[in-house]
């Protein structure tokens, strides 16, 4: 089966990181957050992809094929006009008559996709949620879905649309976009996936739902740690650092050196990154950065950083160098 996962966006809220390297190749428990997305696709039984791409995109194609052995296909979006628009320019990558899976690339997922994939009806992933101003959501009746509003003013329901689509027949779905696009039908300014998908039901396609609970957004500082904590726990190292403390869960790699210092809880170390005399806890620390003298908590730094001093939340981006006294 074909997946599509769009990852063109800037990642604004995840500057500066941003600045330097697309949002889902930020380290989360040790590894990208596409790649904790290829790993579950690959796992459910899907043997290709298309990725939607457009900023620093020739980054993430670079890590895509030096890590996963799957058919890959790389769609370029230049123009930012909604992901309807997006998963419009796989059309000519994808057989109308074989179903689809779409997923968006900035939420990291836990369920178990095969009943899915192989259930015959098209069926979208929701949670649900304290505000869902700021989400698509699903009306429903009974297990059917009877209506789509794309982040309601005034909430029509607590069903948040979680970035998780099955389509039991893709060239459905392409006809549906293709009205609205023709049409010139947008919602916020863009060509919305909910607005197509509502010409679908409308149309008399039936969509269900599946409950995701295990949804982890990744979009801003402060979910990209928390969406760093929940994974540690099934993803944490146990790696032995003499003259260490390690408080779990942890993600060390093992290129990376870490001498008299404290680390953990909820920290991650990625590749060839240098800890010396520090405490960090509850933070990411990217490749190749080193941290000397320091304690830090809730805090991100980019790869190839340099931080030094007694600070204690920090936010920084890649080939960054700070001196606190």
């Amino acid at each position: 089966m074909k997946a599509i996962i769009p990852v063109a966006g800037v990642g604004s809220r995840l500057r500066p990181h941003t600045f330097s390297q697309p949002k889902v190749l930020l380290n989360v428990a040790g590894k990208p957050i596409i790649g904790h997305i290829m790993d579950k696709l690959i796992e459910s039984g899907i043997d290709e992809a298309v990725i939607i791409v457009g900023y620093l995109g020739e980054m993430i194609e670079e890590y895509l094929k030096a890590n996963y052995r799957i058919r890959l296909t790389f769609v370029t979006q230049a123009e930012q006009l909604g992901l309807a628009h997006a998963i419009h320019m796989c059309r000519p990558h994808v057989d109308e008559e074989e179903p689809l899976f779409i997923i968006l690339g900035d939420t990291i997922f836990d369920v178990d996709l095969m009943p899915v994939l192989g259930g015959g009806v098209s069926t979208l992933g929701v949670k649900e949620v304290a505000d869902p101003r700021r989400f698509g959501v699903a009306v429903t009746e009974g297990s059917d879905i009877k209506r789509l509003v794309e982040k309601p003013d005034q909430p029509v329901s607590n069903l948040a649309i979680v970035g998780l689509y099955f389509l039991r027949q893709a060239g459905t779905l392409f006809r549906s976009i293709d009205h609205i696009i023709e049409g010139n039908i947008r919602t916020k300014g863009e060509y919305q996936l909910t607005d197509a998908l509502q010409h679908m039901i409308d149309g008399g396609e039936r969509f269900t739902t599946f409950p995701v609970q295990g949804w982890y957004d990744c979009g801003k500082p402060e979910t990209l740690l928390s969406t760093n904590e929940v994974l540690l726990r099934s993803r944490h190292t146990e790696r032995q650092l003499p003259g260490c403390i390690v408080n779990q869960p942890v993600y060390i790699a093992e290129s990376a050196t870490v001498t008299n210092s404290i680390i953990g809880p909820n920290a991650t170390i990625a590749e060839d990154a240098v800890i010396t005399d520090s405490i960090v806890r509850n933070s990411i620390i990217g490749c190749k950065s080193q941290v000397n003298d320091i304690m830090l908590d809730r805090s991100i730094v980019g790869n190839n950083a340099t931080l030094s001093g007694m600070g204690h939340q920090v936010n920084i981006g890649d080939f960054s160098e700070i001196r606190m006294g």
